[in-house]
């Protein structure tokens, strides 16, 4: 169970709910992974007291015990709801065959429906390998024992995406504070782009205080939101420009209908890892497997490359410095987790 604390108000899709729909996903409780027999004397920052973090690194080290260990026969993959999961079955499919002969291991896509839903798989050891969105990173690696090492860029080794606020093309809107008595679309509480940027933002840089100077709608995700603007559900929405762009371009919506009235600075994208128990040798390969995939004609980059920039290449990363602006954030929100 996850608990995100913070100095903001949640409506509709509160945290209990979305617990609550990833149990039925993930096929009811699981057993937790089995503890590090050292972890209750090691140091661990912020992380869960289940795990360890000796090196410094910010995420969760390797078992000592390999009888903790974990080494499946069939690998678990998910990625980030931040769409419809069944859009990217096909678009992570050539990926995943890649992954089957590097690491030997079959593999399996798992189409999560919430953040909360894919946290609770991997924290429950059902998930192994698995791209979080920048948002719920930090939930990730300090309850779930995730460690993200890599992800998304163009050749260069350029990345991020930026926030955008965005309204109906139609809108009287043209700058922020004219939203003031409207409803705003987030996505969920762990997105940063989603929710905890434009929160942090409306209440430190404009004074707007949700309840009192705007409502707040929960989408559940970036697409959700996307075309709720667009077809006027809501006045105005929050989301990931990343998203927004793949979908002009493959022409799920219409951009003619969507005009953004704030553009943020870029943040990390979606980052991919493993869980910190996986057998040393298996998450080996599955980093080898990242870092080895050729993108030349892929459905990876058919997809990604309509980011801008275009997402074409898997860099590596750490959480300690690509993430750190993203904790500032949680940071400057008052926002704590608790794992429970």
């Amino acid at each position: 169970m996850f608990i995100l604390a913070g100095m903001f108000s949640y409506r509709p899709m509160t945290m209990k709910m979305q617990l609550a729909l990833s149990i039925a996903l993930i096929g009811g409780a699981a057993l937790l992974p089995a503890l590090d027999a050292h972890a209750q004397d090691c140091p661990r920052g912020a992380l869960d007291a289940k795990y360890c973090d000796r090196d410094g690194d910010m995420v969760a080290d390797a078992p000592e015990d390999p009888k903790a260990w974990i080494d499946p026969s069939t690998l678990v993959f998910a990625y980030t709801p931040v769409e419809d999961p069944e859009v990217y079955r096909g678009v992570w499919d050539g990926f995943l065959k890649h992954l089957e002969k590097v690491t030997g291991k079959k593999v399996q896509f798992f189409p999560v429906q919430s953040n909360a839903a894919q946290l609770e798989a991997m924290r429950s050891g059902r998930l192994h390998v698995a791209g979080f969105n920048t948002g719920s990173n930090p939930l990730a690696v300090n309850c779930a024992g995730f460690v993200p090492f890599t992800m998304m860029a163009d050749k260069k080794g350029n990345f991020g995406y930026e926030m955008e606020i965005i309204v109906p093309a139609d809108s009287t809107a043209k700058q922020i504070t004219d939203l003031k008595g409207k409803t705003i679309a987030f996505t969920s509480q762990t997105s940063n782009s989603g929710y905890k940027a434009p929160s942090a933002l409306l209440a430190s840089t404009y004074g707007m205080t949700v309840d009192t100077d705007y409502k707040a709608a929960f989408s559940g995700k970036h697409d959700n939101s996307i075309i709720g603007v667009a077809n006027k559900d809501y006045d105005a929405a929050a989301v990931a420009n990343s998203v927004m762009n793949r979908m002009v371009a493959r022409k799920a919506v219409d951009g003619a209908k969507l005009r953004s009235i704030y553009k943020s600075e870029p943040f990390p994208t979606t980052g991919y890892g493993y869980v910190y128990n996986l057998k040393p040798e298996l998450a080996a390969k599955v980093r080898e497997a990242f870092m080895s995939f050729n993108w030349e004609g892929s459905t990876l980059l058919a997809e990604f490359g309509k980011s801008e920039p275009p997402q074409e290449a898997f860099m590596p990363i750490t959480y300690k410095q690509h993430w750190a602006v993203v904790r500032d954030i949680d940071a400057a929100m008052k926002i704590n987790y608790s794992c429970k």
